[in-house]
């Protein structure tokens, strides 16, 4: 008779979009369960980080996150980016990769067009405030509240304009497919088309997973339960294909 192996919890490290910080995903942190655990990582100049000089470009900030998570990787592990942390994401399993390190079960992105896909947008970090701000409005993540808010925006500018330009200013490079699944959520009313959704698939070996949502760019938060049972339900795969 077969002996029963429970799976222990996986964790999903939780890359922050743009503004972000650990706290950003604290929506889909309620619908945890005993079957996946949440990770939610600071970079430096927010959340538990505030004082640390910002980074400017993703280089660097892969640099980072890669110096948080090193000493897991012998976990069961994923990856969950959204918008710039979807970017973020895919760098970091290509650290992985070159650290000859243990490579994640999946990873999730999701409000981002693929790294190949060409850019929108070029130099939105050197535009003037309210020029900035508009651009910020389009994202639909930051309240007319927030943004009309002279104090908070004080605090919150520099942060946007600083990831801002890491994205704008990154140079995608073709590199041959990683051997991890990768599933791609997408927003019907987002601004990421479904063709640049699909283009996702140039990075992997495996068959893409794409999966549409209602709502616009931050459709995660509505959608955070289902989001969750993704996450959980590729955690149970994983571990039944190891056992």
């Amino acid at each position: 008779m077969r002996e029963m192996i429970e799976p222990s919890a996986a964790t999903v490290f939780c890359l922050p979009f743009a503004g972000g910080s650990s706290h950003s995903y604290q929506e889909l942190q309620r619908f945890t369960n005993s079957g996946v655990k949440l990770v939610g990582l600071d970079l430096p100049g927010r959340g538990s980080r505030f004082s640390e000089p910002l980074l400017k470009n993703l280089p660097a900030v892969v640099d980072d996150l890669f110096s948080q998570i090193k000493g897991r990787l012998s976990e069961n592990y994923a990856i969950y980016g959204h918008s710039l942390g979807a970017c973020l994401g895919y760098l970091l399993v290509k650290r992985i990769i070159r650290e000859q390190c243990p490579l994640p079960f999946h990873l999730f992105v999701s409000g981002r067009e693929a790294p190949s896909s060409p850019k929108k947008a070029e130099n939105r970090h050197l535009l003037p405030r309210a020029d900035f701000f508009d651009a910020v409005r389009q994202f639909e993540g930051t309240t007319n509240e927030v943004l009309e808010n002279r104090e908070l925006m004080d605090l919150f500018e520099p942060v946007l304009r600083a990831d801002f330009q890491a994205l704008d200013t990154y140079i995608y490079e073709k590199d041959l497919p990683f051997d991890v699944p990768i599933t791609v959520m997408h927003g019907t009313d987002d601004h990421v088309t479904i063709s640049d959704a699909q283009r996702w698939q140039e990075e992997t070996t495996r068959e893409i997973s794409l999966l549409e949502f209602q709502g616009g760019h931050f459709f995660i938060f509505k959608n955070a339960k289902k989001i969750v049972e993704v996450f959980a339900q590729s955690a149970q795969s994983s571990f039944e294909l190891a056992v």
